[in-house]
């Protein structure tokens, strides 16, 4: 028998869709940003709606490309920029499994706060899955 975990300990998602629009800090481009549930395990993942194919990029810590000004991430030559207002939403709502669609270069800067990210978030819902978390442990 598994043992039975407080509900804070298993993975989340966001109950429903929903998206906002901005503009890109840097690029200067209207960007819409739409928020999706995800299934267990598949992690926050960013997709370049505007690019053939939709490529994929998971916001993992070996897909920074770059720091200057701003944190992108970056897979097979694609890019996304500014992702740490909205990266910084999600974490600090313990929120797991997302599928985030950008449908430019980079996430919309809304006020420069991870505050409107929050409240998008929050305004979707968040949903407790079944899968426990997993947790880094350091021993030393």
């Amino acid at each position: 028998m598994q043992p039975m975990l407080h509900p804070s300990f298993n993975q989340r998602t966001i109950s429903a869709p929903i998206s906002c629009q901005g503009v890109g800090l840097h690029s200067g481009a209207e960007v819409t940003l739409t928020l999706l549930p995800a299934r267990e395990d598949h992690g926050v993942v960013f997709a370049r709606t505007d690019l053939p194919g939709k490529p994929l990029i998971p916001a993992r810590s070996q897909f920074v490309v770059d720091t200057a000004l701003a944190t992108t991430l970056g897979k097979d030559g694609v890019r996304l920029g500014t992702v740490e207002h909205l990266l910084s939403a999600i974490s600090g709502l313990g929120v797991d499994n997302l599928r985030v669609e950008v449908n430019g270069p980079e996430v919309p800067i809304m006020d420069g706060s991870a505050a409107p990210f929050t409240a998008l978030i929050r305004n979707a819902g968040i949903r407790v899955q079944e899968a426990p978390k997993s947790f880094v442990v350091i021993k030393k």
